[in-house]
C-alpha cells in the first residue's frame, strides 16, 4: 500500500491518535521531539495561551496503517517540527511544504532543521528559506546506575510527588527557581486555594509517572530544587525537563542531586541514556556531551 496523509484528529484530548503519535515518537527517539516533548504539549494545550483548537493541523502521514511521518508543532503555531522514519525521505519536500502552510500563524512561520540534513535544508533554502541564529542543542548522557553518585548538604533530602504530591511546594519551587520572584512578578499563587483546582489538571493525564517527578527538600521543608524525568519503558531514552532551583539555594550541588536521582530511577526502569535539551555548562559538568544540534529556518 501506498503512504497516505492524513490530519491529526483530536476527537478526545488524550485520544487514539495522542497514543499513536507517541509510540512513533518513541520508536523515532529523536533528541530534538522526544515523545516527553509531546507530553508536555498536551498537557499544556489545556492553558488559554496554547493553540488548543489547532492541534487537528498536525499533519500525520501513514503506511499500511501505521504512522512514519509526522509535521507537527509544539503547543502554538509558527514553528514546525518534521519528523519521520529512516526510508521515507521521500517525504520531506510534501511535509515542508504542508507545514509551511498549514502550520503558520499569522504568516509567521519557521521550521527545525537538523543541522547536516542537507536534503532538507536544500529543500528549504529552495522555498527562499534560509538559516537563523536561533538554534537547538541536545546533550546526552550514558546511564549507568550504578555509577551514579551525589550527595546533599545535611539535612537535605530527596523526595518526588509519588512520596509527597504537594503542588503548592513544587509549583513554588519552580516559580522561584525560574527567577520570576526575582524579576518582581510576586509570589507564587497568592491564592493558592483559587488556583490549586487549575494546577491538578495540569497532572490529570495519562503516561505520568509520578516518581520520576524529583525534588530536593530543606531543613525547612520547602522544596527548593526540581528535576522532572519523562520516561517510558518502550523507549530507551529519558528526557530531563524542567530544571529549576531557587535562588537562594544554588551553587549548593541540589540541581544536580535532583537531576542525577532522576536519571539513575529512569536508568533502573531500563533507560541507557538521559537527554536533555541544552548546552548548559552545568549539564556537561554532571556528565552530558553534546549531542545534536539543530537550527531554524526562516522564509526571506
Amino acid at each position: 500500500m501506498s503512504v497516505k496523509f492524513r490530519p491529526y484528529q483530536n476527537i478526545t484530548l488524550y485520544g487514539d491518535d495522542y497514543n499513536r503519535v507517541r509510540d512513533f515518537l518513541i520508536e523515532l527517539d529523536s533528541s530534538n521531539y522526544h515523545f516527553g516533548r509531546w507530553d508536555w504539549m498536551l498537557t499544556f494545550l489545556k492553558h488559554e495561551w496554547a493553540d488548543v483548537d489547532k492541534v487537528e493541523k498536525i499533519g500525520i502521514w501513514e503506511e499500511n496503517g501505521k504512522i512514519i511521518a509526522v509535521a507537527t508543532f509544539d503547543t502554538r503555531l509558527g514553528s514546525a517540527f518534521l519528523l519521520l522514519l529512516n526510508g521515507y525521505e521521500h517525504l520531506k519536500e510534501e511535509m515542508f511544504l504542508y507545514a509551511k502552510i498549514n502550520l503558520a500563524k499569522d504568516g509567521q512561520f519557521r521550521v527545525l532543521i537538523l543541522d547536516g540534513d542537507a536534503e532538507l535544508q536544500n529543500i528549504a533554502a529552495k522555498n527562499c528559506f534560509f538559516p537563523t541564529q536561533d538554534r537547538e542543542l541536545d546533550a546526552v548522557l550514558p546511564i549507568n546506575p550504578e555509577s551514579i553518585k551525589y550527595t546533599l548538604p545535611d539535612r537535605f533530602k530527596i523526595t518526588c510527588l509519588k512520596e509527597d504530591f504537594d503542588l503548592f511546594k513544587d509549583g513554588q519551587c519552580l516559580w522561584r527557581g525560574f527567577d520570576h520572584e526575582m524579576n518582581a512578578e510576586g509570589p507564587f499563587y497568592l491564592d493558592w486555594e483559587k488556583c490549586s483546582e487549575e494546577s491538578k489538571k495540569e497532572w490529570d493525564r495519562p503516561n505520568v509517572d509520578f516518581s520520576l517527578k524529583i525534588s530536593v527538600v530543606a531543613p525547612n521543608g520547602d522544596y527548593v530544587s526540581h528535576c522532572g524525568m519523562w520516561y517510558d519503558q518502550k523507549s530507551k531514552s529519558a528526557l530531563v525537563e524542567p530544571v529549576a532551583t531557587e535562588p537562594a539555594y544554588r551553587k549548593m550541588g541540589l540541581g544536580k542531586a535532583a537531576v542525577l536521582e532522576g536519571i539513575k530511577r529512569c536508568g533502573e526502569l531500563g533507560a541507557t541514556r538521559a537527554l536533555v535539551g541544552s548546552s548548559q555548562q552545568f549539564y556537561y559538568s554532571i556528565g552530558f556531551r553534546p549531542y545534536a544540534s539543530s537550527t531554524w529556518w526562516k522564509e526571506k
